[in-house]
């Protein structure tokens, strides 16, 4: 499989639809590559709240074709003839609800799959007030391996990966607007998704500063050893790697360490069961 990781940046001034505009031209020049992939919530800038409202979309059902990524990138998708996961837009749903919403498109264009981000970062601000949280573990099979979607602040979330993997992901893809000042735990967090699932990490990050929060930048893709095949810098660039799946069903079954996890440890009444020291 070859993928490739569009790092955009984000600070530019350009509107909205200049942005698009230049990430479909990226997207269309990776014709040949498998999987494309781009980071979170770049038309609208993950850190500029205020953008939100003006900037959601609808993407689901009939009212799709309304949506101007929806349309940039299945256009781009299909004149690519690639599989792109178009990283995250604010989706406003039909209640009215936002939500943190990543969008999968076959290499016909078709969208195949989208996901709401389940946890919101920000505690008391940001994504934790204005958006609501998804509730599903989003999959696809493709014919290079089985996706699962996951967005940023979710990385921190050991469960909702081992959820993927409990229904036999290969590929954990993950776009995400990281801070620079925590651009170590981005890699580390990265690198142990990859090691404790056996699975390959394409983690798509964007670069630049919007709502003066600087980026980390730093794409990722990561083999199911851990393994860094390919890591990008600060600034805009695409990420490529050629990835043999191969290696992960070989790493399942000679280091079949999955098959040994405890499931179902009891908790004690009100918490976490802890560990035991021996």
């Amino acid at each position: 499989m070859r993928a490739s990781l569009i790092q955009l940046e984000v600070s530019d001034p350009g509107s909205p639809d200049e942005r698009r505009a230049h990430a479909a031209e990226l997207v269309r020049a990776r014709a040949g590559d498998d999987l494309v992939v781009l980071p979170e919530l770049w038309t609208t800038g993950a850190w500029a709240y205020d953008a939100w409202q003006a900037g959601a979309e609808t993407v689901d059902g009939p009212a799709a074709v309304d949506s101007p990524t929806v349309r940039a990138m299945s256009t781009a998708a299909g004149s690519a003839g690639v599989w792109l996961h178009a990283g995250t837009v604010v989706e406003r749903a039909d209640d009215g609800s936002l939500y943190n919403t990543a969008l999968l498109f076959d290499r016909t264009g078709a969208l195949r799959r989208t996901y709401r981000k389940i946890h919101r970062y920000g505690f008391d601000t940001g994504e934790a007030v204005w958006m609501a949280a998804g509730r599903d573990v989003v999959t696809l099979t493709t014919e290079f391996g089985d996706l699962g979607l996951a967005t940023c602040y979710d990385l921190r979330f050991p469960e909702l990966f081992r959820a993927l993997v409990e229904v036999g992901t290969q590929i954990l893809v993950i776009p995400s607007a990281w801070p620079a000042t925590r651009r170590e735990q981005w890699r580390i967090l990265c690198r142990a998704r990859a090691v404790e699932e056996q699975a390959v990490v394409l983690a798509c990050c964007s670069a630049g500063t919007h709502a003066d929060m600087h980026q980390a930048g730093g794409s990722l893709i990561v083999d199911p050893w851990g393994a860094v095949l390919a890591e990008a810098g600060h600034d805009e660039e695409v990420l490529t790697a050629d990835i043999d799946m191969d290696a992960v069903t070989t790493l399942r079954r000679e280091l079949p360490v999955l098959q040994d996890r405890i499931l179902g440890i009891p908790a004690p009444e009100g918490g976490i069961a802890p560990l035991r020291r021996v």
